[in-house]
């Protein structure tokens, strides 16, 4: 049986205490190999930055004068999401990132408050950190076959997207602190030969529903335009005119932003307060005058 409904008192937040509040930013940024997504680190504040590298790819920042914390396997990333996130009161005291994980993970790792002197955290990459997690499930009995005892890949994918969605939710919950997640984008072409980009991640149902969990997704490109000498920027929207991945949940970005993540994150914040209503645009384009109508209706 479970244990019986404990109520609690229901907290109304006022608009007041909500718009005052200081929020996070979550966000992914992505880019294929080589186009500088783990030199943003540079565009940072470096005494407010914690650095977890997963990739050891931390040869383009090696005079970079931040923190860095080198994680090698999954219960240690997981952790680390624990200790940096908090207790989720909606977890079992058996589950991960539950009040009982948390004073285990802070009784090994360290007073949370270690953490206080950090804005944002940079996590490079995500694209390593579900490599890890699937050798992890490889391990774990929900992917043994029960009558063989062999590796039943479906049974460890399914425990890989369980694990890589609960790990992301729970840094999105973060109090405080920007996340930024950085993923290697793959270009591909589907069954009608139509390129399309897509990030490297392990298992289809991280990567479908990455985009949801998190506030922007942000891809640094090479623009090529019709005149002129190629560029880097990030690219911000989702409709945008290259088909990259995109979103932006604050509503305050451009399709084309310079590639520099430190004002980014300042054009986000700028004027947190309640947002104008001519920013949002609800009308139709201009339609040309119809003389035949174009459907046959009841």
């Amino acid at each position: 049986m479970s244990a019986p409904f404990q109520p609690a008192p229901l907290k109304i937040i006022t608009a007041d205490e909500r718009l005052r509040e200081t929020r996070g930013i979550k966000g992914v940024l992505t880019g294929i190999s080589g186009i500088g997504k783990t030199s943003q680190l540079w565009t940072l504040d470096a005494e407010r930055t914690l650095f977890v590298n997963l990739e050891a790819g931390e040869l383009a920042v090696q005079g970079w004068p931040g923190d860095e914390i080198r994680v090698r396997d999954w219960e240690r990333a997981r952790d680390l999401a624990c200790w940096i996130g908090g207790p989720n009161p909606a977890m079992r005291e058996d589950q991960p990132y539950s009040q009982r994980d948390y004073e285990r993970v802070c009784a090994a790792f360290g007073d949370p408050s270690l953490l206080d002197k950090y804005d944002t955290v940079f996590v490079d990459s995500i694209s390593v950190a579900s490599r890890i997690c699937m050798q992890w499930c490889k391990g774990q009995p929900q992917a043994q076959s029960d009558r063989s005892g062999k590796l039943d890949l479906r049974g460890a994918y399914g425990l890989l997207g369980q694990e890589m969605i609960g790990w992301l939710t729970h840094l999105q919950h973060t109090p405080r602190k920007n996340i930024w997640l950085v993923g290697l984008l793959d270009r591909k072409i589907d069954d009608f030969g139509k390129p399309y980009f897509a990030m490297q991640i392990e298992g289809s149902k991280t990567g479908l529903e990455l985009p949801g969990i998190v506030d922007e997704v942000i891809t640094l490109a090479e623009i090529r335009p019709q005149e002129g000498e190629p560029f880097r920027a990030f690219v911000c929207t989702t409709i945008n005119d290259f088909g990259f991945p995109a979103k932006d949940r604050s509503g305050r970005l451009s399709m084309i932003e310079q590639a520099h993540l430190g004002r980014l994150m300042a054009k986000i914040r700028a004027g947190s307060g309640a947002q104008p209503s001519a920013d949002l645009d609800f009308d139709l384009p201009q339609q040309p005058a119809q003389t035949k109508p174009t459907t046959k209706g009841a």
